[in-house]
């Protein structure tokens, strides 16, 4: 199973569903790290001042936000630790939405979601009713220090959380500036069936394992080559801690309680005398979140 990258807690309503988060992608892409062929340490990116061609030192270099054209605001580190989003571990839910409204350019990065301690059942609830409803879930979450807006559907068995540009990030499509050759295209009847004929000709299945990214290939296999020779480089790296998953309750009576239905309301009246004693319950999906 895929290494868990962060541990927390789906929550709608009043519910909460413990899940561990693994990335759904793995980076192929080729690093060149730059070396003194000297004695084969690395080399870093120096401090230098563009105009002066100085060095500057690390206490000398200060954040700043382009304004207007050459003109900067600076912002201080503290202010930028005040602007960060606080740390959570929960995935918030705000909203479902029909999973084909969201167009395909605002999708990020995809990662996988498995049920974490005891949420298995509750895990499988979600998945069965957005399958069933063809709804996917937005959400915010808090990953490395960065708020992302995100999405939650079904895949097969399993949950997907894809992270998604927020909408200022994105072009529209008017950006393009088609012309009416475009917009206003004549296709004539034939070129649209022939068109369709290469479609079907060309038409197979996807078979991801016939695709390689041919560049990457021929340097690994020349890596491959000169390291059968004994040049070898080994690079350290780090491990991230993830937090703690949360617990679930009652999943029925969560259920009540987020819908605020009528079964819910006629049962406080019915039994006051239980439902104080059930208050404590009701205090702990808030205090997870």
């Amino acid at each position: 199973m895929a290494r868990a990258i962060w541990k927390g807690a789906i929550s709608f309503g009043l519910v909460h569903i413990p899940v561990a988060l693994a990335s759904a992608v793995r980076s192929q892409r080729i690093d060149f790290d730059w070396l003194d062929q000297r004695s084969m340490d690395p080399v870093g990116y120096k401090r230098i001042n563009k105009v002066t061609g100085k060095d500057v030192t690390k206490e000398d270099i200060v954040k700043g936000v382009e304004y207007e054209k050459g003109r900067y605001v600076v912002i201080s580190e503290e202010e930028i630790r005040k602007a960060r989003p606080e740390a959570t571990q929960t995935i918030d839910i705000f909203s479902f939405v029909a999973a084909d409204e969201i167009p395909l350019q605002h999708f990020d990065t995809p990662y996988y979601l498995a049920p974490d301690k005891r949420g298995g059942k509750v895990y499988a609830l979600l998945r069965e009713t957005l399958e069933s409803t063809g709804k996917v879930a937005l959400a915010t979450v808090v990953l490395h220090t960065q708020q992302h807006l995100a999405l939650l559907r079904p895949l097969e068995d399993a949950l997907v959380l894809i992270t998604l540009r927020w909408p200022d990030e994105v072009r529209g499509i008017d950006s393009l500036e088609l012309d009416s050759s475009v917009t206003q295209a004549k296709v004539a009847k034939g070129e649209l069936e022939m068109a369709r004929r290469l479609v079907d000709d060309m038409s197979g299945k996807w078979t991801p394992d016939k695709y390689q990214n041919v560049f990457r290939q021929t340097i690994m296999d020349l890596v491959e080559e000169k390291a059968s020779k004994g040049k070898i480089s080994v690079v350290e790296q780090g491990e991230e801690s993830s937090g703690k998953g949360a617990d679930i309750i009652d999943l029925t009576e969560l259920l009540k309680r987020s819908l605020g239905g009528k079964a819910a309301k006629s049962a406080t009246k019915k039994e006051a005398a239980p439902a104080k004693k059930k208050a404590p319950a009701r205090k702990t999906p808030r205090k997870a979140s």
